[in-house]
């Protein structure tokens, strides 16, 4: 079997791959830069470089997922019918859930609904799952806790009012053509 060799012809490399100690310099360069644009703002009384958190938020895209909450409907209880598929489609398991029944016009409601946060990646996945739009990526993203157990959220710890979510089910129904 005859093996033939191509022969290819490579472009020159630049200058500072040639020379790696001008990286340094190069670096210490972009660093200079901006600090000297950025002290140029400051003292034209602009300040684009600092957000002073917590009395000064970031404008959140609608897109931001934070953590996964629970909708609640105008009556108080929750939209979840406890199909399960939201458990299922997470790829960690943090999410578990015990159905139960019930007479009213939903006839299965989550008994227990509990999140682990701390194992939880934030992917979305249980959002797109979700047949009913029952479970939804909030905006909240500031969930510390001190224990492990602070971390294990419960259904009654889950439940958001649906008008504080619009934000997000608006972005959920233009993105997924719901």
């Amino acid at each position: 079997m005859a093996v033939q060799v191509v022969k290819v012809n490579r472009p020159a490399q630049p200058w500072s791959n040639a020379r790696p100690w001008l990286a340094i310099p190069k670096g210490l360069w972009v660093s200079l830069r901006h600090l000297l644009r950025n002290l140029a703002l400051f003292a034209r009384g602009r300040q684009d470089f600092a957000i002073y958190f917590p009395e000064q938020r970031l404008v959140q895209p609608p897109a931001l997922r934070g953590m996964p909450v629970l909708v609640q409907m105008e009556n108080g209880k929750e939209r979840c019918v406890a199909c399960g598929l939201c458990e299922w489609a997470c790829p960690t398991s943090c999410i578990s859930i015990f159905p139960a029944e019930t007479n009213d016009e939903v006839e299965r409601y989550p008994d227990v609904f509990d999140i682990d946060m701390s194992r939880c990646m934030f992917c979305g996945l249980c959002e797109e799952a979700c047949p009913e739009e029952a479970i939804v990526m909030s905006r909240q993203v500031e969930i510390a806790s001190y224990s492990r157990r602070g971390s294990l959220w419960h259904k009654p710890d889950l439940l958001v009012p649906a008008a504080k979510l619009k934000t997000r089910t608006d972005y959920i129904r233009r993105h997924y053509d719901r």
